[in-house]
């Protein structure tokens, strides 16, 4: 009798970990994430925020907590959360180094005109695509596939 309640915890737990790794994006920091794009030849996606940004935050429950998004950011983007007001940190950037600042404009193409903004960047082909606003998980859906589409051909 022990041996099965042990072995259905161990399933519960094993379940659960594997649900909860699956739901949740694995958010990289800038540096990072670029490195990685350039590395595994993949689309960065780059949400942009701010933290007294409430739509940010919402736009993180409606859109990049649900499973169905997760699971397509973590398997077709390199996903990247990246503050541009946080100071003193140096960003790299095709060879330049930049403040966090400096680097949205460069990133967005000066078109960031709010929080939250989400910029498609794909390193091989050197090409940006900037989505500003909030978006929920059924306005973000489309938006991945287009991206897939434009990028990859796919």
């Amino acid at each position: 009798m022990k041996v099965k309640v042990l072995l259905a915890v161990m399933a519960f737990v094993a379940v659960t970990a594997f649900k909860a790794d699956n739901a949740e994006v694995k958010w990289l920091d800038f540096n990072e994430g670029y490195a990685q794009a350039k590395k595994k030849n993949k689309i960065m996606l780059v949400d942009v925020y701010t933290e007294w940004c409430g739509w940010c935050k919402k736009m993180d429950r409606d859109a990049y907590a649900k499973p169905a998004i997760s699971a397509l950011v973590n398997s077709d983007f390199i996903p990247v959360k990246f503050n541009p007001e946080i100071t003193n940190v140096t960003y790299s950037f095709e060879g330049k180094n930049y403040t966090g600042e400096q680097l949205a404009g460069v990133i967005s193409n000066y078109q960031i005109s709010g929080y939250p903004t989400t910029i498609f960047i794909y390193p091989k082909q050197k090409k940006s695509e900037v989505v500003v606003g909030y978006k929920n998980a059924e306005q973000m859906a489309p938006i991945l596939a287009e991206m897939k589409k434009k990028f990859y051909g796919k």
